[in-house]
């Protein structure tokens, strides 16, 4: 039996790399756009316009502290100038028991595998420091950001490693624990200007969630991801259908029309909570349909979102 769709490899990951180059992901003309990002250009080093001063952070040059200012507050003080452009990008992606679904072309756990990797090679091709999470039931994955295509490559292997892990009869965990600890951790890494790509079906989000992107979005750019599959807003009107979480198994009767109802007001309220957030934290909520192929859906999202911040 094919695995194409169920499951993906490293070696699918890295041909992405073609598809990814026409993304309009990451400009380098300064900006104010969600998408666009703070820097003029990849190029590192100390520029000659300065924009701003803000507090030391641990990794920052100590060449660029301002001493004198330093002085006056009792606290280190770095200046920093708009060719100072380099900005790390870190991808967290979903690879829990919930995103083993789908009714079409993939499961979700693979569409959100394409978009990730399409995400990355785009990065990297802007010039800019790529790593990522890669989290599933049995714990996390780490790559560190790096300027190479080793690092994207090693990031793929990750990917299909976790997404190999998943399978139908896997115990379910806990719902939101993993979501929200890659998120407290990436929250601690990311203390300014990182591009930080949440990648998932938000299944079992909460208020620290929430809390949690907020924070992140406060002071670095955010964009999720929301990767979903279009069963549940077109269900069939006869017929059942058995679903289980990895452990007990439920009958839906979808030939009632009070369960067909129910379903359905429950996926949109869902989808209503998560679009929400774009309003509510400013950040980017691009949904990605694992029934469709990922790339024109992300570069069809990526430019409308783009456009809306420029009528901004």
């Amino acid at each position: 039996m094919s695995d194409a769709g169920v499951y993906v490899s490293t070696d699918e990951l890295v041909a992405l790399e073609a598809r990814a180059r026409d993304l309009s992901f990451v400009q380098k003309a300064r900006s104010h756009q969600q998408l666009a990002g703070r820097m003029q250009s990849a190029m590192r080093g100390r520029g000659l316009i300065f924009e701003e001063l803000r507090d030391y952070l641990p990794g920052d040059d100590i060449r660029s502290i301002d001493w004198r200012v330093t002085a006056r507050t009792s606290r280190p003080v770095v200046r920093v100038y708009s060719e100072e452009k380099e900005r790390p990008a870190l991808i967290i992606i979903d690879q829990r028991i919930n995103m083993f679904f789908g009714s079409r072309r993939s499961m979700k756990s693979v569409t959100a595998a394409e978009a990730a990797m399409l995400c990355a090679w785009r990065i990297l091709g802007s010039g800019d420091r790529v790593g990522g999470f890669v989290f599933g039931d049995g714990g996390t994955s780490e790559v560190k950001p790096h300027r190479s295509r080793n690092a994207v490559i090693a990031f793929a292997n990750r990917i299909a490693e976790k997404n190999k892990e998943l399978r139908a009869d896997a115990a379910s965990a806990a719902a939101s624990g993993q979501l929200d600890a890659v998120l407290e951790t990436v929250s601690n890494i990311a203390h300014h200007d990182h591009l930080v790509v949440v990648i998932s079906d938000f299944d079992g989000h909460t208020e620290l969630t929430r809390d949690l992107l907020l924070r992140l979005s406060s002071r670095n750019d955010v964009v999720c991801i929301l990767v979903y599959d279009p069963f549940l807003l077109e269900l069939p009107v006869s017929g059942d259908i058995v679903v289980s979480g990895g452990g007990p198994q439920a009958e839906l009767a979808l030939r009632t029309a009070s369960v067909r109802t129910s379903i359905d007001a429950f996926a949109r309220k869902r989808g209503r909570e998560l679009r929400a957030w774009q309003h509510e934290l400013g950040l980017a909520m691009l949904p990605v349909s694992a029934a469709e192929e990922t790339a024109p859906q992300l570069r069809r999202l990526l430019e409308q979102s783009a456009w809306r911040q420029r009528r901004r």
